[in-house]
C-alpha cells in the first residue's frame, strides 16, 4: 500500500512538475507575483516557496498568526505584471508597490482584500481602468494611484468608502467627472489634476462619465 502511494504521488508530480512545494496559500501568491516581475536588484531573492510560509522574506511582514500583512517592494526597481494572486492575501493591511516599472491593468481581485489599510501603487506604468470591486475595500484609508497610464472614469462605488482619507489619482488619462459624494467632497483638486476630467459631478444633470 505504502509503495502504491509513492507511486501516487511520484506520477503526480511528473504530471505537474510546477506544483508549488509550498502549502501555504499566502506563500504561493507571492511567489506567483515573483514569477510574473522582473527583478534585477534581486530584492526577491529571500523568497523561498519551500518554506513553511513566507514570514521570514525579506519586504514581507506577518501578525502573530503568520499571516502576510503587509507587502513592501516599493521603489524596488521591478517590472512587469500583478496578478489575481494578490487577492488572496486575504489577512494584507499595507500593499505598497509605488515607484516601480509595473505595467498592465490593475487585477480586479485586489478588491477582496477586506482588511487593507493602504494601497501605493503610484509612479509606476499601469493602465487601463480603475476596479469596480475596490469599492468593497471598507477598511481603506489611503489609496494613491496617482503618476500611471489609467483611463476611464472614477467608479462611483469609491464613494462609499467611509474610511477613506488620502486619494490621488493625478497625472493619469482618467476623463469623466469628478465625484462630490462621500469623502470626496473633501479631497482636493491637486489629487485630481493632470487627466481628462470635465469637472465636477453634477447630479442629474451631466452622466459622471460624460466626456469619456
Amino acid at each position: 500500500m505504502a509503495s502504491f502511494i509513492s507511486l501516487s504521488l511520484l506520477l503526480l508530480f511528473l504530471n505537474y512538475p510546477f506544483l508549488s512545494l509550498s502549502t501555504n496559500p499566502e506563500g504561493n501568491a507571492l511567489h506567483a507575483l515573483r514569477s510574473r516581475i522582473s527583478d534585477p536588484n534581486n530584492v526577491l531573492q529571500s523568497w523561498d516557496p519551500t518554506l513553511v510560509n513566507p514570514c521570514t522574506w525579506f519586504h514581507v511582514t506577518c501578525d502573530s498568526n503568520n499571516h502576510v500583512i503587509r507587502l513592501d517592494l516599493g521603489n524596488s526597481n521591478v517590472s512587469g505584471t500583478l496578478g489575481p494572486e494578490l487577492g488572496q492575501l486575504q489577512h494584507l493591511q499595507y500593499l505598497e508597490l509605488y515607484r516601480n516599472e509595473l505595467t498592465g491593468k490593475i487585477p480586479k481581485e485586489l478588491g477582496n482584500l477586506k482588511s487593507l489599510i493602504s494601497m501605493d501603487l503610484y509612479d509606476n506604468k499601469l493602465e487601463g481602468k480603475i476596479p469596480k470591486s475596490f469599492g468593497k475595500l471598507k477598511s481603506l484609508k489611503f489609496l494613491r494611484l496617482n503618476n500611471n497610464k489609467l483611463t476611464g472614469s472614477i467608479p462611483r462605488e469609491l464613494t462609499r468608502l467611509t474610511n477613506l482619507k488620502i486619494f490621488d489619482v493625478s497625472n493619469n488619462d482618467l476623463c469623466g467627472t469628478i465625484p462630490v459624494e462621500g469623502n470626496f467632497e473633501s479631497f482636493p483638486m491637486e489629487s485630481f489634476e493632470n487627466n481628462r476630467f470635465s469637472g465636477p459631478e453634477l447630479k442629474g444633470l451631466v452622466p459622471y462619465d460624460f466626456g469619456c
